[in-house]
């Protein structure tokens, strides 16, 4: 008999690649996985991973096993939702990672609906990056994410998770009040090729955004200045030390008075944002209602 939370180890390690991170992902000690490994190969009668200096990987025999994992763990997941619905389970404690623009745009009206619709569910907050917050999901270090799409991201056909589309936003140049193209209706990203580039760190969902409109419009932009805080980038522009594309909804609420805010040229750069849970978990009773209230908030903002 194969045990569910062996499984789990075996996504964790197929997810993180090594032992070590796989372990602090699930909070537990590198030797306890290995244990755990162990154990699984003994149930299964087979080899499942393979070791070296550089990490972990499976086996033939892993994949076949990691495929009936995510199938596995999916049907869990929905009977834990109907266990809860059997027993109206609509009191508790929900956690949700999303990145900072997004808690403002969508969890926190969200909260405001859940204390009106369900108040027996306690929204737990926690920030985290859009690249960040899916492996939390995965790693069941949260129940919901709020995310962007980003180089390397699970996709949206990925088994291990139910996404729930929430609003694209376009990217808006942000120049200098005595920028050339300051007084431009549009700007064509083409025409700051040469120009010094204010952005997010590599890593950051919105950097990949930034340059590959960048690489779409011909040019890879000079990243002088880094920051992953849309008001700092937006102050450093307003000091005249260099150009950057800036989600809209960043700009809501910051003072705007010292930079020029022109929409892009053509087809704009965007940001798509959804939410995130294992799969099979979208119908339990207090995580349905949460993302009932993330896409009304998000639609009530469109």
């Amino acid at each position: 008999m194969i045990e569910a939370r062996r499984l789990h180890i075996l996504r964790a390690v197929a997810d993180h690649r090594t032992v070590t991170a796989a372990a602090a992902a699930l909070y537990l000690t590198p030797s306890a996985v290995s244990q755990q490994l162990t154990a699984l190969e003994q149930e299964t009668g087979h080899r499942l991973v393979e070791r070296s200096a550089r990490g972990v990987r499976l086996t033939a025999a892993g994949e076949i096993l990691l495929a009936h994992t995510n199938a596995v763990l999916a049907q869990l997941e929905r009977a834990e939702a109907e266990l809860a619905a059997y027993s109206s389970g609509a009191a508790g404690t929900v956690t949700l990672a999303s990145f900072a623009t997004g808690i403002g745009l969508v969890v926190a009206p969200a909260l405001t609906r859940l204390a009106e619709s369900s108040p027996g569910i306690r929204l737990r907050v926690q920030d985290a990056e859009g690249d960040a917050s899916l492996p939390m999901v995965l790693d069941r270090q949260v129940d919901v994410a709020v995310a962007v799409e980003y180089r390397g991201a699970p996709g949206a056909d990925d088994p291990r998770l139910t996404r729930v589309p929430l609003y694209a936003e376009p990217f808006d140049a942000v120049l200098p009040v005595a920028h050339r193209l300051a007084d431009s209706e549009w700007v064509p990203l083409a025409d700051l090729a040469k120009d010094a580039w204010i952005g997010p760190f590599p890593g950051n969902p919105c950097h990949d955004v930034v340059v590959l409109a960048c690489e779409q419009a011909g040019f890879q932009p000079v990243l002088e200045h880094t920051s992953d805080d849309f008001r700092a980038v937006v102050a450093l522009a307003s000091a005249g030390a260099g150009v950057a594309l800036v989600p809209r909804s960043a700009l809501r609420g910051m003072d705007v008075a010292d930079v020029a805010i022109r929409p892009v040229d053509g087809v704009a750069p965007t940001r798509r944002v959804f939410a995130a849970v294992r799969c099979g978990a979208e119908t339990h009773p207090l995580i349905a209602p949460v993302l009932d209230a993330l896409k009304d908030a998000a639609a009530e903002d469109q």
